[in-house]
């Protein structure tokens, strides 16, 4: 009874110790392939060269997290007919005012007449006529033009307002050229503008690196009937874009801004669905850092972590450095 109690022990132990032997070569074939994998490239100098392969430093940067809203390429014709009525109304009023001015200077001259006898009371009352009906037309002028003025405010706001009636005819005149356009923008209901905030990026067809910058002009009067939320005026030099188009745009949130560095788009690529860049770490030594964490902007892709200022990143060659790191991982075949 008790020899075959002792083999079966004796077999349960060669088996865990099968079983232990086997998991402690399975980790270190898979630490041994995690270094394969993310094995350094070696380059000469030469190679470097010929390949054309470029690095830069890194700098540190901030960036705000954004929030997406949306809006509209804004037909002007509107605000330009308020600038037509403002300055045809400003012409009125320049010629009832030298009528006005006209008539006051005959009316004087026919008081002194009366008072000399030369003229009769009914021309100087007929004068006096004039001068009050001269008067009465400056003074509809006036109004008309503070209604203009008043219209162009609960419309499009104080600033666009000031350049309905501004001397200065450059501002409109780059929107009425197409040199720019003005955009409304809408925030969704939770969101706010920050009062810093004086540009935004915008894009037609929701692509975030291909944004173009639109500056800030003012608050806008009323909002869409959709969204519902703060909605904006801002100014754009993006020719692409035309009247009654929808875009996108990005918004910096009001909050704290996050340290990192900043990317050129060319240093990114991919394989097997990982964003991969190589850092530099010697003369001759390339190393492949996987981003996890990247938010894409305009100028490129931010990254929060994983890359640090000072660090030299390669911006043209590193699909070529993934080429040399993946032919390096080939076995070689065995002479013997």
């Amino acid at each position: 009874m008790i020899k075959p109690l002792m083999a079966c022990l004796f077999s349960l132990t060669l088996l865990c110790s099968a079983w232990t032997h086997a998991d402690d070569d399975d980790d270190q074939a898979s630490k041994q392939q995690n270094s394969i994998e993310h094995a350094p490239v070696s380059l000469s100098s030469d190679i470097q060269k010929s390949s054309a392969i470029e690095t830069i430093i890194l700098k540190p940067t901030s960036h705000h997290a954004e929030f997406i809203a949306y809006g509209k390429v804004l037909n002007i014709q509107s605000l330009l007919a308020l600038r037509h009525r403002y300055l045809l109304a400003l012409t009125d009023q320049r010629s009832a005012q030298a009528k006005f001015k006209q008539s006051e200077q005959n009316t004087q001259r026919q008081q002194e007449l009366y008072s000399s006898g030369v003229s009769s009371k009914r021309s100087l009352q007929e004068q006096q006529a004039q001068w009050q009906s001269n008067q009465a037309q400056v003074e509809a002028s006036q109004y008309q033009n503070a209604a203009i003025m008043d219209e162009a405010q609960l419309l499009w706001g104080r600033e666009l307002a000031d350049w309905v009636t501004s001397n200065d005819h450059s501002k409109l005149d780059a929107f009425l050229s197409g040199r720019k356009k003005l955009i409304q923008v809408t925030l969704p209901t939770h969101q706010h503008l920050a009062n810093t905030i004086r540009s935004i990026d915008i894009e037609a067809s929701g692509n975030r690196t291909k944004a173009h910058k639109a500056e800030f002009v003012s608050a806008a009067t009323h909002t869409d009937l959709v969204a519902q939320g703060e909605s904006y005026f801002f100014q754009s030099n993006d020719k692409g874009l035309l009247p009654g188009m929808s875009i996108s745009t990005w918004i910096p949130e009001q909050s704290t801004a996050t340290t990192g560095v900043m990317i050129p788009k060319s240093a990114l690529i991919w394989y097997m669905d990982q964003a991969i860049v190589y850092i530099k770490s010697t003369d001759t030594m390339f190393s492949r850092r996987v981003l996890n964490h990247y938010t894409p902007t305009v100028d490129g892709y931010f990254v929060p972590d994983t890359l640090s200022p000072n660090q030299q990143l390669v911006i043209t060659g590193a699909q070529m450095l993934l080429s040399e790191e993946l032919r390096g991982q080939i076995p070689k075949e065995d002479n013997d």
